[in-house]
């Protein structure tokens, strides 16, 4: 199969991931942090050097900073329901996740509000517009790197410094952007990062990461055993530890580490250069053929590795699944989870079919999707 659903999770992984995972399980995998036996410290050692080479890559201070979760979207909720009281506002784009969608639009019932800035046809959203949405009680804002819909790249460095100059958190959703774009949190003024290991930092399932700024206190968002203060039945708010309760997923977080040691080596700017590379390669040939649309902006060098397209007359849901059947392509069509996203590139009733694309992809692979979508489009 050619796998272009990167943008979902990654295939194939790092080359010795699955070794390194299977080393952990087979000969050391202790309880980190629960014992002080040779395998309970040699898993917590090692889940360490995985927060080390995460801290060097994003130039985080601090690896103690750096909290694991399941996933992205855990990730994301620890960060906003953390932060937020009663009487907070919060600013987000049109762009977003249903990861942080649903999570702003439930705490209405707390009493925070939420300002959703739109955006244009190709998803950017305008500085001067979250400036002008900026009020007194504004606590946070949540933007995400590149969007899961058309690949968008946010001008996140210049959010960071408006929230900075105004005294206001910043929080990025990386799902999309970690080890596909450079990201430094220093540079660009980030509070907290998200992220998953699935996807860009070529990691397994179940592993994703929130890093949380020194001066930040968030309310855990479960309760349990952290291998701290045992004897208070009061949930210890330290970071990483009272963040996350109860036992970890410490193969794969080590499958993480390795993955990302590797990525280091190979540069995450080569990784871009390439991806994009591939990303026009599949732009261009498809905005070149006449029953076909697509969505998101025209120049790769503002978007992640992603191109989203429909055939006229035909449901995206067909498209996809003739991908599949046919030419054993792998795609994703729908609404990807981020319904206003959709609704502001035009797509709110139709949906529309994502390629997504990886550093193990081929100029071959990316051209054979290029004739299938063609032969597709003279089968209407």
């Amino acid at each position: 199969m050619i796998y272009l659903d990167n943008g979902a999770t990654s295939f194939p992984k790092m080359p010795g991931m699955i070794e390194t995972m299977t080393n952990c399980m087979s000969n050391y995998c202790g309880n980190p942090g629960r014992s002080g036996h040779y395998m309970s410290m040699k898993t917590g050692e090692e889940i360490y050097k995985t927060r080390k080479g995460l801290a060097k890559l994003f130039n985080i201070a601090d690896p103690g900073r750096i909290v694991f979760t399941s996933n992205t979207t855990t990730a994301l909720n620890q960060g906003i329901r953390g932060i937020l009281k009663q009487g907070d506002h919060v600013i987000t784009t049109a762009m977003e996740h249903n990861s942080v969608l649903r999570p702003l639009k439930a705490l209405e019932e707390q009493g925070i509000g939420h300002t959703i800035i739109p955006c244009d046809r190709a998803g950017f959203v305008n500085i001067r517009d979250i400036k002008a949405s900026i009020k007194e009680n504004t606590k946070l804002i949540v933007c995400t790197h590149a969007s899961n819909v058309t690949g968008t790249i946010m001008p996140i460095k210049e959010i960071g410094q408006l929230a900075r100059r105004n005294s206001i958190l910043f929080m990025v959703d990386a799902a999309q952007s970690a080890g596909v774009l450079p990201i430094n949190v220093v540079e660009m003024n980030i509070d907290l990062l998200a992220m998953p290991g699935h996807k860009g930092l070529l990691g397994p399932m179940g592993t994703g990461v929130l890093y949380v700024a020194e001066d930040i206190q968030l309310d855990p968002l479960f309760q349990g055993g952290t291998g701290t203060a045992s004897k208070d039945r009061k949930q210890p708010k330290d970071v990483p530890e009272g963040l996350e309760s109860g036992t970890g997923n410490a193969p794969g977080i080590i499958g993480l580490g390795y993955s990302v040691e590797k990525l280091m080596q190979i540069g995450v700017i080569s990784i871009r250069n390439y991806e994009e590379e591939l990303t026009a390669l599949l732009d261009e040939g498809l905005r070149n053929m006449k029953r076909v649309i697509v969505y998101g902006p025209e120049d790769c060098s503002k978007k992640a590795g992603i191109v989203t397209f429909n055939i006229k007359e035909k449901s995206c849901e067909q498209v996809a699944d003739q991908l599949n059947e046919y030419y054993g392509i792998a795609s994703r069509g729908g609404f990807h989870c981020a319904g206003l996203a959709h609704k502001t590139i035009g797509t709110w009733e139709t949906g529309a079919v994502r390629l997504s694309v990886g550093p193990f992809n081929t100029k071959k692979e990316i051209k054979t999707a290029i004739e299938a979508v063609f032969r597709i489009t003279q089968k209407l």
